[in-house]
């Protein structure tokens, strides 16, 4: 049984490895570069395991300590787990002791497929939900871990690397963009982002701008049902 649920989820999530490994790469150089060890890097992917939000721990790790901030921070960043979440009870039950590891390793590339793919018959859904789940978390922390350990021996400016994570979001909306014919929480994003740029500065706006979001999508929702009950 899980023989065959690991062959079934295999083939889905090779495509999620090559980007992980790039990526946990180029993370695993970036701490590599702020003066971390590679325990730092293998832990975080290891138990935090959320891309943004490591790449978001590095800065707070350098700045002056306020666990405040990073709290808002980590709960904003992260905030689209709650919706993930809620869409994903139904699928989760009966999954037995299962059920805790999915709910902790559930990433962006994880709930895609486990919500869209429905595995073959003979093939039990829990057990192939927790190795696509198993899966993307070990190509992330060995991707993260071979980035820091490859610093150690690789020297060169890494100046501007941290902006892989702002790059791949780019890529993320241009492509959301495309896909969607609503683009009304783009705009939204987009308004509320600059708005609180404006406010707050270039320093203190994510903070106030991922609460404005959810927000306005809250405020947005309520707004769609009710021209969806007239």
């Amino acid at each position: 049984m899980k023989r065959k649920a690991l062959k079934a989820a295999l083939p889905y999530t090779l495509p999620i490895c090559v980007g992980f490994l790039f990526l946990g790469i180029s993370y695993g150089f970036l701490m590599r570069s702020k003066g971390f060890s590679f325990v730092y890097p293998l832990c975080m992917s290891l138990f935090i395991f959320a891309g943004s939000m490591e790449f978001v721990t590095v800065e707070l790790l350098l700045s002056a300590f306020n666990p405040l901030h990073a709290f808002l921070l980590a709960l904003m960043v992260n905030a689209r787990h709650l919706f993930y979440g809620l869409s994903m009870l139904q699928k989760y039950r009966r999954t037995g002791w299962k059920k805790f590891y999915l709910i902790f390793g559930m990433c962006d590339e994880s709930f895609s497929i486990n919500c869209t793919v429905t595995p073959p018959p003979d093939v039990d859904r829990g057990w192939f939900m927790f190795f696509v789940t198993l899966l993307n978390h070990i190509y992330w922390v060995t991707g993260a871990t071979l980035g820091a350990l490859l610093g150690y021996v690789i020297h060169f400016d890494t100046t501007g690397i941290e902006f892989v994570m702002t790059a791949l979001f780019v890529v993320m909306f241009i492509n959301q963009w495309e896909e969607s014919k609503d683009h009304r929480p783009a705009l939204a994003g987009l308004g509320c982002s600059l708005i609180c740029l404006l406010v707050f500065g270039s320093s203190s706006f994510i903070v106030p701008a991922m609460a404005l979001i959810v927000l306005s999508f809250l405020l947005g929702r309520r707004s769609l049902e009710r021209e969806v009950d007239q």
